[in-house]
Parts: structure tokens; C-alpha cells; sequence
């Protein structure tokens, strides 16, 4: 398997190492061992240039998946992008070290690209026990019919780029070939159309 992982966040170095080996063992687990994946940690203002381009959310979030295809065709997964500074704020609120809520977000993120979803209540079951296989504790209640509350409305978990839009995985993960993408896409849409992602809408 090939994972690539970097940061863009002045503080992000220690957190994109572990969150590349983490993304070795979850693949391993899900039997993936010939993926490809990229995964960048960025802050809030990243975060939410990327939330407010691909989703039309003008609002930091904590991950965003970008699928390279439809999901189980071919190696190449897509990009995972995670905010530091989201995983850094919600773990001091909830009582969680950085490391298990960054484990969460890739979890979260690495699901979706590999065609989970959670807008119904049996999808939602499915990622939940999926998630907790992964890391114990995922970010979907399992004990819940439909998606947990606080991913409907607080920029918790709401990321999915649309399916197929993202640029093709390199050694780098998303962000200069997403802003080209940005880039084209103005140049084809009115001012004010918004592209909303497949996942939970508020």
C-alpha cells in the first residue's frame, strides 16, 4: 500500500506521521492492503476555504474526504483532509487525547472514501459498527437510527467532496490541485452557485 501524508499546519508534522501509519493498519484491517491514499492536516482557515469550495459551507469542519473514483475501483482511494485545529478542540471539550480524535477523523474520512455513508439509518449503523471496528469509538453513534446530532449542524464530520471531482492522488495530498480545481470550476458556474457534498446537510 501507498500513503502518502503531509501538513500544511505550522504544527502538523508529529500529527500527519502518525495519521500515515494509522491509515496503514486501517487499510490493512479492511483488506486493502494494494491502496493508494493521500492525507493532509491543515487548520480551520484551510479547512474551511476547502469546506466553502466543495461544499458550499462557509465553515471550518473537521474532515474532508475527496474520492479519486467510485469507491473499490482501482488502488487509488482519494485524499483525507483533517484539521489540527478542529481535532485540537474538540479533544480538549470532550476529554479525548489528540491522537484517538485524529485516529476518529481518518477512520471517518477513509470510510467515506471507500463508498460509507451515513444520511440513512442503515448506512448510518453500517459506518457506525465499521468505525468502531477501526478505532473503538468512531464519530457515527452505532446506537443511533440516523446520524449523531452534532454531525447535522456544527461542522462536525460533514465532509464528502463530490464523488469523482477531486484531482488524481499524488505524493502531495489536496490543496494546490484542489485549488485548481477551484479555479475551473468558477470559471464554469455563476457567481453564487454552490455545490453541496453527498454527506449529512444541516
Amino acid at each position: 500500500m501507498t500513503v502518502h501524508a503531509r501538513s500544511e499546519h505550522a504544527r502538523g508534522a508529529a500529527a500527519a506521521r502518525r495519521l500515515r501509519e494509522r491509515a496503514r493498519r486501517y487499510l490493512g484491517a479492511l483488506g486493502r492492503e494494494e491502496a493508494e491514499l493521500s492525507i493532509l492536516v491543515v487548520g480551520d482557515a484551510a479547512m474551511r476555504r476547502l469546506n466553502r469550495a466543495w461544499r458550499g459551507k462557509d465553515r471550518p469542519t473537521d474532515v474532508l474526504s475527496f474520492p479519486h473514483a467510485a469507491p473499490n475501483h482501482g488502488p487509488l482511494l482519494g485524499d483525507v483532509v483533517v484539521s489540527l485545529d478542529t481535532a485540537r478542540r474538540v479533544a480538549r471539550a470532550e476529554g479525548r487525547l489528540l491522537g484517538a480524535e485524529l485516529d476518529r477523523y481518518l477512520a471517518h474520512g477513509l470510510l467515506h472514501l471507500l463508498g460509507h455513508d451515513h444520511e440513512r439509518p442503515a448506512q448510518a449503523r453500517r459506518m457506525a459498527k465499521a468505525e468502531d471496528e477501526l478505532v473503538g469509538e468512531g464519530m457515527v453513534r452505532g446506537s443511533r437510527l440516523s446520524p449523531s446530532p452534532r454531525l447535522r449542524g456544527k461542522g462536525r464530520g460533514e465532509g464528502r467532496g463530490r464523488r469523482g471531482r477531486s484531482p488524481r492522488p499524488r505524493s502531495t495530498a489536496k490543496p494546490a490541485a484542489a485549488r485548481d480545481s477551484e479555479r475551473r470550476r468558477r470559471r464554469r458556474l455563476p457567481p453564487g452557485t454552490k455545490r453541496s457534498g453527498s454527506r449529512s446537510r444541516p
